[in-house]
Parts: structure tokens; C-alpha cells; sequence
């Protein structure tokens, strides 16, 4: 018998988890160009298509399917739910009430007890989706305004079976995986698998596909900053059920994690005004959400595991550290990550890594090793490095595999013409402006 409450819980976490990507479309779409907000946004949307078919092919069972005996995948035994809901009707064959059965997920809820507890598993299911599309849309941020559209959604159909799942798996395939067992890293909501994935991938893509014309000669501002303010509202909201929703369960564990995220990006975006007046003398609203979304990315991987008080220190650090990369590394390095990307996501998911290997709470550790603050021992800090140069090595390694492949396919270039892209992408890929001018009334 499932618990209602929990059932409800989960339910609502995975809604608002899936409110995250279209929120993310408005806020990439208002940073972006206005010739180009039609396909900024595309894309975002464009990855909610792809994951709920890959993830429901396979992508699921390669990342929780298996018995966690291979590090890397979660087994070829069971592809995906249909393969699981065939075996759930087996099984239920014979039996008075074949649909208690199925909801209750026998099979899915094997691949990891810790998921039986309380609902159907087949939420979980639907939950990690909504984990995975997020995941994937963030990349697209990274190449906004210059690829060609059929190229972008060849390369994230590939990462979405090849990358995501195998590292959602060595990080939360429970026993025997790489990172979250052999290295005994810690991540609650997705540091590694999230935000260090999609903030690398784009950068990959981004150096693969070469800079935008004008860059570095040109400004490029937000086209419309309260579709910015929009987006990031969203994001937050929809990123409590995020953190709060991976504890699977609704107890004092998920409250301390959803405190944690409002007080984290609350620091944070306070943090990034001051950084802002310090710097250009004005805090601006398209500065303060940026700092919103980092203290948000920063506390992921720590939420259910640190107090309060240091959600607010890691907030108070990541802003800085966020804005650093993201106004002077990129300029100096070169490198055009158009919506910023890697210096949002994979920085920050860094830094949140890093910082719950010092503020980690020793009892609520998943592995019984505490933060360096509480007991004087960096093994967990080294973990957490160490999970974190897994991440980036095997990330790195398949996104340049991947990104190579899907270049040749496309006759050697990720790039529109130039043409099309002073045109703008929206008229060039899509045949429609998100602003058209009308003569008269419409």
C-alpha cells in the first residue's frame, strides 16, 4: 500500500520540476538577440521532445535499470519503461488485480529500494525526465544564436542516450557506482549530473561551433529583460520541488533542502548586487537573477546535506565566483558561451561540489563522512574532488566524440551561413519572427 502523502508529494515535486524547462526558455529567450528569441526558445522546447523519447526508449533503464554491478551503465537487461511495464504484466498475469501490479512497479522499484518507500516508482520515472530534459536544455544556451537547428537536436538526441544517463547512473546508481559508491561522492539534487554536465557540454559546443560575428567587438545585451525576470521566476519556483524532491519523501530531510534553496539564492542574488555596484557602480535586474539561478545551482548538490547557515555562505561565494567567469575568463580565454552556460552551471556546480565536502552535516552524510568544518578530515572533500574530474573527464571526453561526429554528418559545420545568421535564426530556421511588424491593425 502506497503513502498518499508521499505519492502526493512526489507528484507535485515532478510538476514542478517539469515547470523548470519552459522557464528556462523564457529566460534564455530574453537574454538572447531579438532576431533570435524564436530560436532560442525552440531549442529549449525542442529538448522536452527528445527526452521524453529517449528517456522512455532507454534512458531510464540505462540510468537506474540495472543492479548496479556495471559502474558505468545501468544494464542493457530491461530497456526502458516499455521493457519494464511488459515485465510488470508478466508477472501481474494470473493474478486478481493486475493494475495494483503495475502501479505498484515491482520491477522498477527493485533497480533501487530506497525509491519502493511510499509511491508508485513509476514516478520516479517521471521525475528523473523531468531531471534529464532540464539537464538538456541548459546546453543549448551555450550555442544560442549561431547553429544550425537540425545539428543541435542530432547532438542532444546522442548525449541524452550516451552521457546523461551513464553518469546518472556512476553518481545515483546506488550500489557498486563509480561516484556515488566506489568514490562515496556526495550529490543530493545534481551538481555532477546536472550542472557540471550541461554547463561542460556547452562549453564543448560552444569552442566546436567557433564565436558569433562580432564577438568581442560588439555588445550583446538582453533583448527583453522582463522575459529574463519571468524565466528565472520560474526556474526558482520550480526548483523547489527540484532539491526538496530528492529525498524522495516528505520529511524534515526535504524541508531542511527546500530552506536551504530559498536562503541559498537569496544570498546569492544579493551577493551578485553587491558584486555588480562594486564593479560597474548599478546593480541590474538581469545581474540579480543571474545570481538567483547561481545560488540555486551552487546549494543542488548540498541541499539536503548542510545547515542553513552555510546554504547562506555558499550562496554569499558562488555569485563572485560565478561573475568572474562569466566577465573576465570568458573575455580573456576567448571562448563564446552565448547565454553563459558554463559560467553559471558548471562553475557553480563546482563550487556547491567542492563546499559539500567542508559543510556536509556527518549524520546526514548518505555515506557517513562528514564535511571537513564538522570533523577535521578532508576524505569527503577529496571525494567530492574526485567525483567532480570523473564528471568533467568522462563528460568532456563523449561531448567531444559526440559533438565531432554530429560536425561530420552536417557537412563539417554546427554553423548556420553567415548570411543566416545576421538574418537571424528565427527567419532562417523557423520561418517566423517572434516580433513581426505589421502594417496596420492585426
Amino acid at each position: 500500500m502506497f503513502d498518499t502523502g508521499s505519492t502526493g508529494f512526489m507528484i507535485v515535486c515532478t510538476m514542478l520540476v517539469l515547470l523548470m524547462t519552459p522557464g528556462l526558455a523564457f529566460f534564455y529567450g530574453g537574454l538572447s538577440r531579438r532576431k533570435n528569441v524564436g530560436n532560442t526558445m525552440i531549442m529549449v522546447f525542442a529538448a522536452i521532445g527528445i527526452v521524453a523519447l529517449t528517456w522512455t526508449t532507454c534512458g531510464w533503464s540505462f540510468a537506474y535499470g540495472g543492479d548496479g554491478s556495471v559502474p558505468f551503465f545501468g544494464g542493457f537487461d530491461q530497456v526502458g519503461c516499455l521493457g519494464a511495464v511488459s515485465d510488470l504484466l508478466a508477472e501481474a498475469e494470473g493474478t486478481p488485480d493486475a493494475f495494483a501490479v503495475l502501479s505498484g512497479a515491482a520491477s522498477l522499484d527493485a533497480a533501487d529500494p530506497e525509491l519502493a518507500a511510499g509511491y508508485p516508482a513509476v514516478v520516479d520515472v517521471v521525475f528523473q525526465m523531468a531531471f534529464c530534459m532540464i539537464t538538456t536544455a541548459i546546453i543549448t544556451g551555450a550555442v544560442a544564436g549561431r547553429v544550425k537547428f537540425g545539428a543541435i537536436c542530432a547532438f542532444l538526441v546522442v548525449w541524452t542516450v550516451l552521457v546523461y544517463p551513464p553518469l546518472a547512473h556512476m553518481v545515483w546508481g546506488g550500489e557498486g557506482s563509480l561516484i556515488g559508491d566506489v568514490i562515496g561522492a556526495l550529490d543530493f539534487a545534481g551538481g555532477d549530473v546536472v550542472h557540471i554536465s550541461s554547463g561542460l557540454t556547452g562549453l564543448v559546443l560552444c569552442v566546436l561551433a567557433g564565436k558569433r560575428r562580432g564577438f568581442g567587438m560588439m555588445s550583446y545585451r538582453a533583448h527583453n529583460v522582463p522575459f529574463v525576470a519571468l524565466g528565472a521566476t520560474l526556474l526558482w519556483f520550480g526548483w523547489f520541488g527540484f532539491n526538496a524532491g530528492s529525498e524522495f519523501a516528505a520529511d524534515g530531510v526535504a524541508a531542511l533542502a527546500l530552506v536551504n534553496t530559498v536562503v541559498a539564492s537569496g544570498a546569492a542574488l544579493a551577493s551578485w548586487m553587491v558584486v555588480e555596484r562594486v564593479k560597474v557602480g548599478k546593480p541590474t535586474l538581469v545581474g540579480a537573477v543571474t545570481g538567483l539561478v547561481a545560488g540555486l545551482v551552487v546549494i543542488t548538490p548540498a541541499a539536503g546535506f548542510v545547515e542553513p547557515w552555510a546554504a547562506v555562505v555558499m550562496g554569499v561565494v558562488v555569485s563572485p565566483v560565478c561573475y568572474f567567469a562569466i566577465s573576465v575568463c570568458k573575455r580573456r580565454l576567448g571562448y563564446d558561451d552565448a547565454l553563459d552556460a558554463f559560467g553559471c552551471h558548471c562553475v557553480g556546480g563546482v563550487v556547491g561540489g567542492v563546499l559539500t565536502g567542508v559543510f556536509c552535516v556527518p549524520e546526514l552524510s548518505w555515506t557517513g563522512f562528514g564535511g571537513l568544518i564538522y570533523t577535521g578530515d578532508a576524505s569527503l572533500l577529496l571525494s567530492q574532488v574526485a567525483g567532480i574530474l570523473v564528471t568533467v573527464a568522462f563528460v568532456a571526453v563523449a561531448d567531444l566524440v559526440i559533438g565531432l561526429a554530429v560536425k561530420a554528418c552536417f557537412k563539417g559545420s554546427l554553423r548556420v551561413s553567415e548570411e543566416e545568421e545576421a538574418r537571424g535564426l528565427d527567419v532562417a530556421e523557423h520561418g517566423e519572427s517572434a516580433y513581426p511588424a505589421y502594417i496596420g491593425l492585426d
